[in-house]
């Protein structure tokens, strides 16, 4: 049974003490103040300022090309605005893999220059050397496996990851092995239910599914797609909680309406 408690700061250990307890994890995408703001009110439990923000801020489309400094600059704005929730922030395609002492040199600018309060790195064994270092240097590391985006053209494909045995007890093997390193928690992306439920079981540490059905320890979404503001993005694994490009388009078309027929502004609305 889910105990909720009610935190007023979320912590690593807070996270790891909610998984003990059942209470299930909430976490969202932010890229700036005033969004960050609001949803920080809101009693989410993790903020994560994803290289996302290269698709739906930024307009490419992959992950790939946002930058260390891009990410830093949307992270100081999230940081700004948060008062309780966890700040997590994606290290982008570049700034770790292959190289370790590069890895923490980039986790260290985020930490410093953003004030994040984590770093999360997609991959699991191939990153092994990176995590160790930047863990090493006393910095949260978040995990992520799965569909790991930033290697898209290694994949050639968003599909479905880990259906394959072989692929599977891979998954399986890093998620132990990411654990054993010192990995506070883990995003799992799009890989079947059943394989999800079963590493949430086999790790203490937080499991967090995108795409990966209920049987994890909690769920994250891209803000910008929870709330209906992207159209062209319609998985199996989304649900849209609210219709925002409706209302904006309308909110728009009426203000442009009301400026040429002179109805804005009125008597009341000037000086």
């Amino acid at each position: 049974m889910s105990v909720h408690k009610e935190y007023k700061k979320i912590t690593t250990k807070r996270l790891f003490d909610m998984k003990q307890d059942g209470d299930k994890i909430a976490m969202l995408t932010a890229y700036d103040y005033t969004m960050a703001k609001i949803l920080d009110t809101t009693g989410i439990d993790i903020i994560l300022v994803g290289d996302s923000a290269s698709n739906v801020m930024a307009g490419h489309e992959t992950t790939l090309p946002i930058t260390l400094d891009q990410m830093i600059y949307h992270a100081s704005s999230v940081i700004r605005a948060v008062n309780r929730a966890l700040v997590v922030v994606d290290m982008p395609f570049g700034t770790y893999q292959g190289n370790s002492k590069k890895a923490l040199e980039s986790a260290i600018r985020i930490m410093k220059e953003s004030g994040g309060h984590a770093v999360k790195l997609e991959g699991g064994e191939e990153i092994a050397d990176s995590i160790t270092r930047i863990l090493s240097a006393g910095i949260p590391v978040m995990g992520h496996l799965g569909l790991t985006p930033q290697s898209i053209y290694k994949f050639g494909t968003y599909t479905v990851r880990a259906k394959e045995k072989e692929e599977a007890q891979k998954l399986v093997n890093d998620a132990k092995l990411l654990e054993k390193l010192g990995v506070f928690a883990l995003v799992l992306e799009k890989i079947p239910a059943s394989l999800a439920e079963q590493v949430a079981k086999s790790v203490k540490i937080p499991v967090i599914g995108i795409g990966a059905g209920s049987g994890v320890d909690g769920q994250v979404l891209v803000m910008h797609d929870m709330l209906g503001m992207t159209k062209d993005f319609s998985p199996r694994f989304l649900r849209r909680y609210a219709d925002l490009h409706q209302i904006m388009t309308d909110a728009f078309s009426q203000y442009i309406k009301d400026v040429k027929s002179l109805d804005f502004p009125n008597e009341k609305e000037q000086y």
